[in-house]
């Protein structure tokens, strides 16, 4: 059984409400899906001054943790 589809626009709102619950975040962390054979995953971009920041390395870590949960729920639209 196929798995529901999401746009990439709704996983990435879907990611950051529940990183929202979980951690502090920096502002300034981009994430962005990466289609791949498999399906897809979540990837992560910061400017070096948003890298610097405490607690990146938990938010890219949740990410890709939260990524790893819906991409089992979820395929990505078009």
């Amino acid at each position: 059984m196929s798995k529901p589809r999401k746009t990439e626009a709704e996983l990435i709102a879907m990611a950051r409400a529940e990183l929202k619950v979980h951690v502090d975040c920096p502002d300034g962390i981009g994430i962005f899906v990466l289609r791949n054979d498999d399906g897809w995953e979540f990837r992560t971009e910061a400017d070096e001054a948003t890298k610097a920041k405490p607690g990146y390395p938990e938010c890219v870590a949740m990410i890709v943790q939260i990524g790893d949960h819906l991409g089992k729920h979820y395929d990505v639209k078009g």
